[in-house]
């Protein structure tokens, strides 16, 4: 008797030998159920093969790969497009799929029907490993015909390698494309910055800040120049003013020569007054200079015409010459070649304050045209930076292009071609008749729980006692026969060890 939905180990036992047959029987029933299955179910075949991701044959360090995205993420997307009805059309009409079906479905259930045929499975990378790319994939196709299965295998795995080849190299154009549009782009900036500098430059030339320190130095030579042009322009005006008192001295002394009022005090006081001009002259210039010389001769001249004159001449009429003294006229030509020297020197003079000025401008607006310089400056090398990225990118680009042009970056390889399957992956012989004798042996003790539950017979002393909340008096021993009693009153049928017993209360 069961208690409380608890099955004692004595319970199992009695079940089991009273009801034996019960799990063989349907363990024998469920597994010729599966063997029928096996034979009745239709056979269905699996090709698979496996693809492996290569690596670039070019180091990534010289040549870096346009096509850097996750491959995961890229194969669900070639699956999404291999994968599409599309492609199924151009198989199911060169292998001459269902035809059983064509006359009654449309190409778009065909079509369904063999992609539920196909499956994609990633490989997992090894646990520990850097690299947690998978390293490649596996493809199978499942069809009522081994032949046909491999030759489906075959055809996908060639759209999958012809698919990521096409994509990879359609990726890289489209970037060398984007990147030489780019790049022209940034050539014309550049053009305009590089046009933008050159106009500047030209237009603030001298003003510049690295040709500060250059104008700073022009500006202190030419003061140093300014102030030797005015010493040479303030010599050159005595020299004129000396010239111009030697001349009027001369033309009155030869006024006086031509009149005949000329006398011996006269040359005295021409002696003194030649002798003042030389120590005047003596005073400014050394003694070897020309105008001290020359001083000197006529000084020289002079004493000798009063040393050779005794006393007063007598009144005689003189003819006047009819010339200037040879003096008198190089003193004209000094006088006049001082007023051209002082044209110049005043003139020199003038250009070099209006140099300086200019200097002197150029110096005061350096701090703002430096302003306005760096800022042109630092657009023109943002400008020159932007577009050498670009064009460094847009030439690894291109090499990279020329790599999968060439086959040379990352590709798939077929580690295994499709396998011909010489037996059905489906049914599965082992899962179906392993399944229904499991499920038969299950069954049958499923049944021996539920005989044991429904069965409200009492066995032992405790069962008694427990039904009938009575005391047990006495035991019966086992007998190989029933015995029975019959009472008129009320009575239990009690089983002791497998025998019914009856029980007065």
């Amino acid at each position: 008797m069961v208690r409380n939905g608890e099955i004692a180990l004595a319970d199992v036992k009695r079940s089991l030998r009273r009801h034996w047959w019960i799990p063989l029987m349907s363990m024998l029933l469920l597994g010729l159920l599966g063997v029928l299955a096996v034979l009745i179910l239709p056979k269905k075949y699996t090709s698979m093969t496996t693809v492996l991701v290569e690596q670039p044959t070019v180091p990534v360090e010289y040549v870096k790969p346009v096509v850097n995205d996750d491959l995961n993420h890229r194969l669900a997307s070639m699956n999404e497009q291999v994968l599409s009805r599309s492609p199924f059309e151009p198989i199911i009409q060169k292998l001459q799929l269902y035809p059983e079906k064509r006359g009654t479905a449309h190409m778009e259930e065909l079509e369904d029907n063999l992609r539920k045929a196909v499956e994609v499975e990633l490989i997992q990378p090894m646990p520990g490993s850097v690299n947690k790319q998978p390293p490649g994939f596996q493809i199978s196709v499942t069809f009522p015909n081994a032949h046909v299965a491999q030759q489906i295998c075959t055809d996908i795995t060639s759209m999958f390698i012809e698919q990521n080849s096409k994509r990879r190299e359609q990726q890289a154009v489209d970037t060398t494309q984007f990147l030489s549009q780019q790049l022209d782009q940034a050539k014309s900036k550049l053009d305009e910055q590089d046009a933008q500098l050159a106009q500047f430059k030209k237009q603030y030339l001298g003003s510049l800040p690295e040709e500060e320190q250059t104008n700073l130095s022009i500006l202190t030579g030419m003061n140093t120049q300014l102030e030797a042009v005015i010493q040479a322009l303030s010599r050159a005006q005595q020299d004129k003013a000396f010239n111009e008192a030697m001349l009027s001295q001369q033309e009155a002394n030869w006024k006086q020569t031509t009149s005949g009022n000329q006398n011996p005090e006269t040359q005295e006081q021409q002696l003194t007054v030649l002798e003042a001009q030389l120590s005047d002259l003596l005073a400014r210039y050394t003694p070897e200079h020309p105008d001290v010389l020359k001083a000197k001769s006529q000084i020289e001249e002079l004493k000798k015409k009063l040393a050779q004159e005794p006393g007063p001449k007598a009144t005689t009429t003189a003819q006047a010459p009819l010339h200037e003294p040879p003096q008198m006229q190089q003193l004209r030509a000094k006088i006049k070649q001082d007023d051209i020297g002082i044209s110049e020197l005043a003139k020199r003079q003038s250009q070099i304050q209006d140099q300086i000025r200019l200097m002197q401008g150029r110096v005061q607006a350096s701090p703002v045209v430096e302003q306005q310089f760096k800022e042109i400056t630092r657009n023109y090398q943002t400008a020159l930076e932007f577009y050498n990225d670009l064009l460094k990118k847009r030439d690894s680009s291109t090499m990279a292009t020329s790599l999968e042009h060439q086959q040379q970056s990352e590709t798939f390889r077929i580690l295994d071609p499709p396998s011909l399957p010489d037996k059905p992956s489906f049914p599965n012989r082992l899962a179906l008749i392993g399944g229904g004798t499991g499920g038969g042996l299950v069954l049958g003790f499923g049944i021996l729980y539920l005989l044991a539950m429904l069965d409200k017979a009492m066995y032992t002393e405790r069962d008694v006692e427990t039904c009938l909340k009575l005391p047990v008096l006495t035991t019966v021993p086992c007998f190989d026969a029933g015995v029975h009693g019959s009472s008129s009153g009320p009575s239990d049928s009690v089983k002791i060890q497998d025998e019914p017993v009856t029980v007065k209360a």
